[in-house]
């Protein structure tokens, strides 16, 4: 029965795809990144992603991110980046029967098919390639699927949502990482970017881009989620936004409390240097000072709904930030909850076809439509 049920939902499409699953720094930073220690065939209480719960939730991939905090630039950002992505490749072999590392969007439908979760990759920080192309490349070979192309700060070539702009967007090597990214079939990230760097991005692509763990600014005013003139411009590039069911993007009145946390995060940094405990200190104390509402899953819907509204069906999906995040929706506490969200999207009256694009179709053609643009490139190379 089992069995049945599992090909009926890879036939129907609604497995979900995750555009953003932060479980790989969470490893790093609590369990030394050891399996021995946090157990992911267990069903855990702790954290939001296991093997169980990615089950429960009938999750059919997610992007696993190897983020690399902004504070690493100059400092082997990239060394970081790909001890994270050994991690990953370390999860597939030991869950052998559970995991499968996806490059291709066929890749991904072949892994569902046959029982697995497709583990993709995506890179978190453009600031990991140090500036170089060949760096992308290497990503590139090794699986990555994405890069966002800023964290919280502005790199050399980009400018970030929550710091001052460097750039007025894009650098003119910046333009030269999206067209480079492009050539490799690797989807260009805009979670993080500034509304100007969407824009350029949006301009230089020839592939659709996502935005991998973001909302729409218009439900939430944070400099982090994608304004209403970006999506009205995601049909003709065919791309789309992943939502995130952090609150404080998610919910209006958590935007309100959060909207300067990374400026205050600087000015803790700035005050306490290089002294990580009392940076963790003072930090925990400001988060304690400033409580969030944690919202519902139909806070985190009404974004998808405004997505659709704007810019269309084929142009919205899920990117929780799991693991990544310190709190989350009252009825999404955990991977084993995204059904909530195919029940609220039915409840408001989504047909199994857009409930499916959403879930996983519109990350599958958007997958599928990059490749093509890198097949016509190399097609075109001398």
């Amino acid at each position: 029965m089992a069995e049945e049920k599992e090909t009926e939902s890879v036939r129907r499409g609604t497995f979900v795809i995750d555009g953003h699953n932060d479980l790989p720094w969470r490893l790093r930073t609590e369990y030394a990144s050891s399996f021995e220690d946090f157990d992911l065939a267990e069903r855990n209480e702790v954290g939001h992603t296991d093997i169980p719960r990615l089950r429960e939730g009938n999750v059919g991939g997610a992007f696993f991110a190897a983020y690399v905090p902004s504070e690493y630039e100059g400092q082997g950002a990239m060394r970081w980046a790909l001890e994270q992505i050994d991690l990953i490749y370390r999860m597939i072999a030991r869950y052998p029967e559970d995991f499968a590392l996806a490059r291709t969007a066929d890749d991904v439908r072949r892994i569902v098919a046959s029982g697995r979760v497709a583990a993709l990759i995506g890179v978190e920080g453009g600031h990991t390639i140090e500036n170089s192309l060949g760096s992308l490349r290497i990503f590139s070979r090794l699986g990555v699927r994405y890069m966002t192309l800023t964290h919280a700060n502005s790199t050399d070539w980009a400018d970030a949502a929550t710091d001052e702009p460097r750039h007025g967007g894009l650098s003119e090597f910046g333009e030269s990482v999206v067209q480079e990214m492009n050539r490799v079939g690797m989807l260009v990230d805009i979670s993080h970017v500034s509304a100007e760097a969407m824009d350029d991005v949006l301009r230089v692509s020839q592939a659709p881009i996502i935005a991998s763990h973001s909302g729409a600014r218009a439900v939430a005013d944070h400099s982090r989620n994608v304004p209403d003139e970006i999506l009205r411009r995601l049909p003709e590039n065919g791309g789309m936004v992943m939502v995130n069911f952090y609150p404080g993007f998610v919910v209006p009145e958590a935007a309100d409390i959060v909207r300067d946390m990374f400026a205050v995060m600087r000015e803790i940094r700035a005050m306490h240097g290089d002294d990580d405990e009392a940076v963790d200190n003072a930090w925990q104390e400001w988060r304690e000072a400033h409580p969030i509402p944690r919202g519902t899953v139909a806070d985190v819907v009404d974004h998808i709904d405004h997505i659709v509204e704007v810019a269309g069906v084929d142009h919205v999906g899920l990117g929780s930030d799991f693991d990544g995040i310190t709190v989350a929706p009252e009825g999404l506490e955990d991977v084993s909850k995204y059904p909530a969200i195919t029940e609220e999207l039915v409840r408001r009256g989504y047909s199994e076809e857009d409930v499916a694009k959403i879930l996983s179709g519109n990350i599958l053609r958007v997958m599928a439509e990059a490749e093509e643009v890198a097949l016509r490139s190399e097609a075109a190379a001398p």
